[in-house]
This record gives C-alpha cells, structure tokens and sequence, in this order.
C-alpha cells in the first residue's frame, strides 16, 4: 500500500509532455503524406488524354444497329454415359449451325 501514496515526480509529467509531442509529430506526417498524394495524383490527372470530343465518340453503322441472332439447337446425345466431363474434341459436331433465316 506505500507504493500507491508515492508523489509525482518529474518523469511522470515529461512522458506526458513527450507523447503529446509525438502526437502532433505523427499528425503533421500524416497531414503531409495526404497532401503529397493529392499533389501525385492531381499530376497524373494532368498527363491523362483528354476525353473524346463530341465528332469522335462511336456511331452507328449506317444500316442501323446490329439485330439479335436466333439460333434453335439440338441437344446432341452423348456416345456414352459417363460421370467425365467431355472434352472439346471429344464433343460432335463442327460448331454452331445458324438456323436463323437469312436477312
């Protein structure tokens, strides 16, 4: 119990004085790491192209845009039943065959 009545002395007070210190010296490096990325970044924003003006944005094709294609497939029957995942060259077929009437 003596120990909790001992006065306080001069360290105790600078260790407070000295975090505070370290405080504030944390908070200008901080401050000054967020202003160099502001700096940086407004930099390489001023060396980006500038966005396209109004005569070089896409246009549509002069017949007018692309229409859907509709495609009606058989389903092909497997060779063989298999828990096996087929692979591509194992599949029949040449690809797709376009069932769509000719536009």
């Amino acid at each position: 119990m003596a120990a909790s009545h001992l006065p306080l002395t001069g360290p105790l007070a600078a260790s407070h004085g000295m975090s505070g210190a370290l405080l504030v010296l944390v908070g200008v490096v901080i401050v000054a790491v967020l202003l160099a990325a502001f700096v940086w970044g407004r930099r390489a924003k001023t060396r980006e192209p500038a966005p396209p003006r109004p005569e070089e944005q896409p246009r549509l094709p002069e017949g007018g845009p692309v229409g859907d294609v509709v495609e009606n497939r058989e389903p092909d029957e497997l060779l063989r039943r298999t828990e096996q995942r087929l692979s591509p060259h194992e599949l029949k077929g040449e690809g797709t065959h376009d069932s769509s009437p000719p536009r």
